[in-house]
């Protein structure tokens, strides 16, 4: 791939993807899915390994919603393939609607698999 999709090309990828997931993961998830143009750095980030946040689940008072960083996607995964770049949407949408379900549930697995490879990453650092 010679250019990066658009903001709204990205949007309509992630409608397409969305519609394949089935109904029941929406409950509750009242504010969406929602596409940023910005790009996140985990807190953890190193300069010489970058660790960018692709996308987040989040709860609070007003509702429950998960966010994809159009930004994170574009310095991570810039000159592949738009097949690769679709799987990798689709892998980080999958995960947020993981944590979403899990919350639903009680469960917290994923948030522990997450925080366990923070832990080797942060290895990573001393070694």
């Amino acid at each position: 791939m010679d250019k990066f999709p658009t903001i709204e090309e990205i949007h309509e990828i992630l409608d397409e993807i969305a519609e394949e997931i089935p109904e029941y993961f929406f409950e509750q998830l009242n504010e969406g899915i929602i596409l940023i143009p910005e790009y996140k750095i985990h807190p953890e980030s190193r300069e010489m390994d970058r660790l960018y946040i692709m996308g987040e689940y989040s709860r609070s008072i007003t509702g429950r919603h998960i966010v994809i960083y159009y930004g994170s996607f574009k310095k991570v995964y810039n000159g592949v393939s738009m097949r690769t770049l679709r799987e990798k949407l689709k892998d980080t949408l999958l995960h947020e609607f993981t944590h979403h379900l899990e919350s639903l549930a009680g469960e917290r697995g994923l948030e522990i698999k997450d925080f366990q490879d923070i832990q080797i990453y942060r290895k990573k650092r001393t070694d």
